[in-house]
């Protein structure tokens, strides 16, 4: 049988179209620590590029299944790793650096480099682990050999801090080892300083939860978000790098959520998309809209004729409220506590960022921008938000909703048309100060 490129000069790369789902898969497959994966993967674009170009979607293949789990391993890898990496502070030279020591699953470091990269872009840091190391210096990313955990100091004194704030807030009347396994394997469990702990929280368990039983009732005082945020004053950034600091550091303000996935895209914007809140594929790439609203965002945006790495994007509330079922993570929306709770957030991500206009995609950023409850349909169009310029507009999830293959291209155009209206008032919002600015100048 001949080769995939036997017809091809040995000196001469192929050039192959293959569908966007096989590039995908292909691109975190290859990272998979299975030996066979790249026999696999020529067996996949063989069949894609000798009439099988549909291949990708018949999940009942063996091939496809056995490559669509090698791809899940390989997500929830790269998900462990921004979730579980943990730095220790090291003084060279009378300079701060910060070492990890991590040990992955799969060949996943090159491929998790910008996440940490752009996260932690003002500190000098390297990642270590036994498939490869990280070196970051304030200005150049550096791929290193192997390492060894003997490489990491055992700690700092940071870890010591974490370590008894991760003691004080353990509820023992809530303890499922199960479940924190399902979140945590325990082969990550010795290089988290918390996890230094869990044995004795778990076998000091029952007896602190007779005694929390066995003391008197109280009434738990009202949180107040409001004054919590309030609190946050003192802190007031004066950059988005700055707030987006502070965001990564707080603690989850709903049920799950793993960590803050944070707003992206350039300052001063012509638009500024709201959404709800980041959901299981956002929370484990760390990027907003990047599952399926997002894809069919995408869609809409290039439909509309605006450019995505132009626009801001961003979300009402910063973690992702899921309920567990089984192995799933079943999205489950915030409640208006919870968007008051992250409003402080995003109004100072809306100073920083100076949009022309922003898009209140559903009614969860409605509610974050207005600091009120509005239906979508009676509100849809152009309106303001606190004196900014604002248009409404439905969230691209409730058009996955719909049952109706017709009323889904009608909601999917009228889509298209309020992002493309809102385009043309963010240019004229932005034409307007332009010649504000140019009368005063003239005086």
């Amino acid at each position: 049988m001949p080769g995939l490129f036997a017809d091809l000069p040995l000196n001469n790369a192929p050039t192959l179209s293959l569908p966007r789902a096989a590039s995908g898969m292909v691109a975190h497959i290859i990272c998979h620590s299975d030996p066979e994966r790249f026999a696999l993967l020529y067996e996949l674009i063989w069949r894609l590029t000798q009439g099988e170009a549909r291949l990708c979607e018949i999940h009942s293949d063996p091939l496809i299944h056995r490559l669509e789990r090698m791809e899940k391993s390989v997500r929830r890898d790269l998900h462990k790793m921004h979730a579980f990496v943990r730095f220790r502070k090291v003084e060279q030279d009378g300079d701060e650096r910060f070492v990890s020591w991590f040990e992955p699953e799969h060949f996943i470091v090159e491929a998790s480099a910008i996440f940490f990269v752009e996260r932690f872009t003002s500190l000098d840091w390297a990642i270590l682990t036994p498939k490869g190391s990280l070196h970051w210096d304030r200005a150049r990313l550096t791929i290193g050999p192997p390492a060894r955990a003997e490489d990491v100091p055992a700690g700092d004194a940071f870890e010591d801090g974490w370590r008894r704030y991760y003691e004080s807030t353990f509820n023992p009347a809530r303890l499922n080892p199960d479940l924190m396994r399902s979140h945590m394997a325990k082969k990550y469990w010795r290089n988290l300083p918390e996890a230094q702990s869990i044995a004795e929280l778990i076998r000091r368990a029952p007896s602190r939860v007779r005694e929390m039983m066995e003391r008197e009732a109280q009434v738990p005082r009202k949180r107040d978000p409001q004054k919590a945020v309030e609190q946050m004053q003192d802190q007031a950034p004066h950059s988005l790098a700055a707030l987006n600091r502070l965001i990564m550091r707080a603690a989850p303000m709903v049920q799950g959520g793993t960590r803050a996935v944070l707003g992206e895209g350039p300052l001063q914007p012509c638009l500024m998309l709201v959404g709800e809140q980041p959901g299981d594929m956002e929370d484990i790439e760390g990027r907003p809209f990047v599952g399926p609203a997002g894809k069919l965002l995408d869609r809409a945006l290039q439909e509309a004729g605006i450019e995505r790495k132009k626009v801001y994007v961003t979300n009402a509330v910063k973690h992702f409220k899921f309920e567990q079922r089984g192995k799933r993570r079943l999205h489950a929306k915030p409640n208006v506590g919870e968007v008051k709770h992250y409003r402080w957030w995003l109004k100072k991500e809306l100073d920083l960022v100076r949009p022309q206009v922003v898009v209140a995609l559903g009614a969860t950023a409605i509610l974050a921008l207005k600091g009120k409850a509005l239906p979508v349909g009676a509100n849809r169009g152009p309106t303001e938000f606190d004196g900014q310029c604002g248009f409404i507009t439905v969230h691209p999830s409730s058009l996955l909703r719909m049952q109706d293959e017709r009323d889904r291209r009608d909601g999917f155009r009228r889509f298209v048309s309020d992002l493309r209206s809102a385009s043309e008032l963010g240019k004229d919002t932005c034409a307007a100060r332009e010649n504000s600015a140019l009368a005063a100048r003239n005086g």
